[in-house]
């Protein structure tokens, strides 16, 4: 079998971009306080985004023989991003630091997924890393500025 340690990358992000969107949706709901109108509509553009990153990751991942996760329970069981509960007690400053956290993690997974698609050979799936890995960089950026924050991406 090809691939193989590149199809796992491309599972996990199923589970990842999975949860991170249920995330930014947590986010999109218990919104509340300054910027509200600004931010609001802005995260359903994050989650479509997101929405669409796991599209062409699962995708990817069938056309290399693959099988992604698919459900709920295989989503949850696989994820390395921490949920919280819906409550109201987080003020949008902190909801908006724990997506930070998400693209983080999934900026390293995919700088993973660069490495051991190139160790393997697989450039086409690297070429999809590359560039939603450059979109997670820009979104970092982004939502570090609303927090009065630089992106601290090469640190």
């Amino acid at each position: 079998m090809k691939y193989t340690k590149t199809k796992a990358v491309l599972n996990q992000l199923v589970a990842d971009l999975s949860q991170m969107s249920m995330i930014i949706h947590q986010t999109h709901w218990y919104m509340r306080g300054p910027n509200f109108l600004k931010l609001h509509p802005l995260m359903d553009e994050f989650m479509e985004e997101i929405d669409s990153q796991l599209d062409v990751i699962s995708e990817r991942l069938i056309a290399i023989d693959g099988s992604p996760y698919s459900t709920l329970k295989e989503m949850a069981e696989n994820t390395k991003i921490q949920d919280w509960p819906g409550e109201w007690d987080k003020t949008t400053p902190e909801r908006l630091a724990h997506l930070v956290d998400g693209y983080r993690y999934l900026e390293d997974l995919y700088q993973h997924g660069i490495e051991v698609s190139d160790v393997e050979k697989d450039f086409s799936t690297q070429d999809i890393f590359i560039g939603l890995k450059t979109a997670i960089e820009k979104k970092i950026w982004m939502i570090q500025a609303e927090l009065g924050s630089a992106p601290e991406i090469d640190e």
